[in-house]
């Protein structure tokens, strides 16, 4: 069912998406549907939850520079590949204000940080980046010019774009701008479980 709907959504968008449709994709029944999601919106937002939990591959090169960079070309392969782009559009559209889809958007802003913390904790344990560096703030510090240039400025995103971003990111890390704030509720790491 996620994989069909995930596929609707893909072709019709967030407004024009019914339960109908999702279960003549899926070869199902609308009440097999309905047995496990109430409505489309509960239905939604578990796919958009599930590939946004699963969608980053997070990369162990053995140099941040080359980590960040690849962070940086998964982020913009996602959301230049058509799924990717939807569950963008669908987390930014009207379907936004409802509770499931608003917890998957800010789970996008939340998890994948905390998710590709380690990163940062590794290059800061190889002595790459200065002790204190906040995984959270490089991490949206990184996606802060691919988001720029997909939803204000409308630019193609490339590899130019991810290589741009690994940069900025890398060199604000690398100059101390990035590290754990006074009064952060702890210096570890979101995710770091320590």
């Amino acid at each position: 069912m996620l994989t069909a709907t995930l596929a609707e959504l893909a072709d019709v968008g967030y407004a024009a998406l019914t339960i109908d449709n999702i279960a003549r994709r899926a070869g199902v029944h609308k009440t097999t549907i309905y047995r496990r999601w109430p409505d489309r919106e509960t239905l939604v937002a578990d796919v958009l939850g599930e590939h946004i939990a699963t969608d980053f591959p997070i990369a162990d090169t053995g140099s941040v520079e080359a980590d960040l960079l690849q962070l940086a070309e998964a982020f913009v392969a996602w959301v230049t590949d058509p799924p990717g782009r939807m569950i963008f559009s669908a987390i930014y559209s009207d379907a936004a204000r409802i509770p499931g889809i608003a917890d998957a958007r800010r789970d996008l802003f939340e998890y994948g940080p905390r998710r590709a913390a380690v990163v940062i904790e590794r290059a800061v344990a190889r002595g790459e980046l200065p002790a204190g560096t906040d995984p959270a703030a490089v991490i949206r510090t990184l996606i802060a010019p691919i988001y720029f240039q997909l939803t204000v400025t409308a630019e193609p995103l490339d590899q130019a774009a991810a290589d741009q971003a690994a940069q900025i990111a890398l060199a604000a890390a690398r100059a101390g701008v990035l590290r754990h704030q006074p009064g952060d509720a702890s210096p570890e790491a979101p995710g770091s479980g320590g």
